[in-house]
């Protein structure tokens, strides 16, 4: 009997705690999106940490997701503001590889068509990207952000549960993702159509949620919320006044459509939930400086709602034991990030050697990755220039630590269209005029083989077919065959006519690339050319030549324009024997020894850059003539002359240049640089009789004005010399 009564109390315990005990109701927060503007979502955070409010569950579209991922990943308010005021996001605005991380070919592609344009040509059709920005860098910053963390099963086991909301591009429904990638997750929900090129996640193509779901407040409901904050940074219209042009007709589309589903959001909102509208209608949603300000409003927006949030607010007890069990599902992803790799996968979704991709990746069973160690890695990777995307994630198994590393080929390829351009005038009677247009084949052998065609319109035209095949799987040593027809001009000056030199060229070469950044190469050269002078009473005359010649080349400048950092250096030697057709009719046969140097340096330091530059050349022969000559004149290449002014076979040219960055004075970032900038030159050219004296140097300057675009350089300046000679020069487009 007695026993039978203690188990009527335990039944009438168990079944009257939980009707006495009082039920918390679920907090789920809800952050749209809105660019730059998203860090007001972090004040809001802050407020709710601060007056202890819990977060039971969170989702987010496009920088919301962003937000979103790292408060549940378990991180704090304070904590997310320093990552992402941090992170360097004007670098997501570019997906180009820094020309320093380029290969020493790429970096002279690179250089020669300086239009930044990604273009292909395949079965009779012109190929492009899916979008202007290929979301490389994006993906980047979020590692940063996230650390590397695995892929999660479940966005349930986070430390408080999650959506990202996306956009089916296919049917233009929202798509809420559950699992996976939390990087690439952000990365589609903030994936802007036509701007950054869509995300594949399980065979859909995803692009920013706000165009289907901008606030989705019935995620949250719908993952067991019972109030819903909902923060809304969306972008108010645009009065009829401020509509002026086709650029504000397009954004006030894109408005309308985020509104349109903010809107009706909105309607899902009962009395009981809490709508937080941050004052940031004024702020720019791609200018990311004015995050510290929108973090400040998002705070003061919380602030007005005070009286109905502190509803929510736990006691300080109650807190504790809610952060501790945050605290505690977070470790699942943090504590495994210091663990050993236990083997590399590799997803090679492209006809690149897997050992070129192993050797550049350079991670392996036995490494402890941290974010750093992952960053540079990826990047060693797509600087190989040869994938649209790269991307690692990490798998975690009771083993240990698995890394899948992805690289997808480049979908505007194999065949790829370039394109360069130059205009240089000095305001008197001429400008020159230089369109590039390229035409490469890659990856028509199985070692990676290239095939380039190229021709010059313009001043000066050339047409080249050139063919590179690597010799190895590792591309150290390759071969190269190349023939150029080519028309090489030299302006007339006081002293001299205009020159024309037609030539057709063929090379043969072997090759060894000893570094990323430069290249050893010997081989055989020919050469048979017509040299016409634009002078009454001077005969054309022809010439050829045939030799061999050693190349030296080191390459590690980080612009090719205005570098403030690394060295670029050359060095040639040729051999021939040369046959000239001389003006009598009879024949002249002469061998000569062509020794070629040049180098320039940059070292910078803040704002300050100091360049320095030096060319020699000679031509040692029997007779006194060449056709083998080297010019001076232009800018940075005794800048008080014209270009090409001074030609002769002995040259001896020096400078020190030094560049002051306005851009980050007057800016404040260093993506828009904006160069004052000042050289001291000295040089000159000799025939071949003549004898090489330092007296006879000419000394040069210039004072400038010159930025660095994606489409090249723009340079504005004066340069002088103590010969007299002084000129006003405008360079847009390749300057060297």
């Amino acid at each position: 009997m007695r026993l039978l009564s203690l188990l009527m109390i335990g039944f009438c315990l168990i079944f009257t705690v939980p009707l006495n005990a009082k039920t918390r109701l679920k907090v789920g927060v809800v952050f749209s999106g809105g660019g730059a503007k998203g860090a007001a979502h972090i004040g809001v955070l802050n407020y709710l940490e601060k007056n202890n409010i819990p977060v039971d569950y969170i989702a987010g579209t496009s920088i919301g997701s962003y937000v979103g991922g790292l408060y549940a990943l378990g991180y704090n308010a304070d904590q997310i503001e320093k990552i992402m005021l941090s992170l360097p996001w004007d670098e997501s605005y570019s997906d180009f590889i820094p020309r320093e991380l380029l290969s020493f070919s790429d970096k002279e592609i690179r250089d020669l068509y300086n239009i930044s344009f990604r273009l292909g040509y395949r079965d009779g059709h012109i190929k492009a990207p899916s979008g202007l920005l290929l979301g490389q860098s994006t993906g980047r910053l979020m590692k940063l952000s996230t650390d590397v963390v695995a892929k999660i099963d479940s966005f349930d086991h986070l430390a408080i549960p999650f959506r990202a909301v996306a956009t089916n591009l296919e049917t233009a429904q929202p798509v809420v993702l559950t699992k996976g990638s939390l990087t690439q997750v952000m990365r589609a929900s903030a994936a802007v159509p036509g701007i950054v090129e869509p995300v594949n996640i399980d065979g859909q193509l995803l692009v920013d949620g706000g165009i289907s779901n901008n606030m989705p407040v019935n995620v949250v409901k719908e993952m067991g919320a019972d109030i819903v904050i909902a923060v809304d940074i969306g972008s108010s219209l645009f009065t009829q006044q401020e509509i002026n042009d086709t650029l504000d007709v397009f954004s006030q589309l894109s408005t309308i459509l985020t509104i349109n589903t903010t809107h009706a959001q909105k309607q899902k909102l009962t009395s009981d939930d809490i709508l937080i509208r941050p004052n940031v209608d004024k702020l720019s949603t791609t200018d990311f400086s004015i995050m510290p300000e929108a973090l400040a409003y998002g705070k003061q927006a919380a602030l007005e709602h005070n009286t109905t949030l502190l509803k929510l607010a736990l006691s300080d007890q109650e807190y504790a034991h809610y952060l501790t069990n945050k605290k505690q599902k977070s470790k699942r992803w943090f504590s495994l990030i210091e663990q050993p790799l236990i083997t590399v996968e590799y997803i090679n979704n492209s006809k690149v050697n897997l050992a070129i991709i192993k050797e550049a990746f350079a991670l392996s069973a036995g490494d402890t990755v941290d974010k750093q160690q992952l960053k540079l890695a990826i990047e060693r990777v797509y600087a190989l220039n040869k994938f649209e995307h790269v991307d690692a994630e990490f798998i975690d198994l009771k083993e240990g630590r698995k890394l899948i590393l992805t690289t997808q080929a480049k979908s505007w390829g194999p065949n790829y269209l370039h394109f360069g351009f130059s205009l240089k005038s000095d305001f008197t009677n001429r400008s020159i005029i230089a369109l590039d247009l390229g035409y490469i084949k890659d990856d028509v052998t199985i070692n990676g083989g290239q095939w380039r065609n190229e021709i010059r319109l313009g001043w000066e035209y050339m047409l080249a077919s050139e063919f590179y095949q690597p010799l190895d799987k590792n591309q150290y040593y390759f071969s190269k065959a190349r023939v150029e027809y080519a028309q090489d001009k030299m302006e007339p000056t006081k002293n001299r006519p205009e020159l024309t030199d037609d030539y057709l060229q063929a090379k043969l070469a072997l090759g060894i690339n000893y570094t990323k950044n430069g290249a050893i190469e010997f081989g055989f050269i020919g050469e048979e050319g017509d040299i016409s002078p634009k002078y009454q009473g001077v005969e054309n005359f022809g010439y050829s030549s045939v030799g061999g010649y050693f190349s030296f080349d080191y390459d590690s400048l980080n612009s090719i324009n205005f570098p403030t950092q690394g060295n670029k250096l050359s060095f040639n030697v040729f051999y021939r024997n040369d046959e000239y057709e001389e003006l009598t009719g009879l024949d002249s046969k002469d061998t000569s020894l062509e020794i070629k140097f040049d180098w320039r340096g940059a070292i910078g330091f803040k704002n300050h850059t100091f360049v320095g530059i030096a060319s020699f050349a000679t031509v040692d022969n029997d007779t006194d003539f060449s056709v083998h000559v080297s010019e001076l004149g232009g800018f940075l290449n005794l800048s008080g002359y014209q270009t090409d002014a001074l030609i002769g076979v002995h040259k001896a040219f020096s400078a020190v240049v030094y560049q002051y960055d306005l851009g980050r004075e007057l800016f404040g970032v260093s993506s828009l640089p904006l160069y004052l900038g000042g050289s001291l030159e000295a040089g000159n050219v000799w025939e071949v009789n003549e004898t090489v004296r330092v007296d006879d140097l000419i000394s040069s300057g210039s004072l400038y004005l010159g930025t660095d675009t994606s489409f090249g350089p723009a340079v504005l300046g004066v340069g002088f010399a103590s010969s007299g000679e002084n000129i006003v020069f405008l360079s847009i487009g390749k300057n060297w």
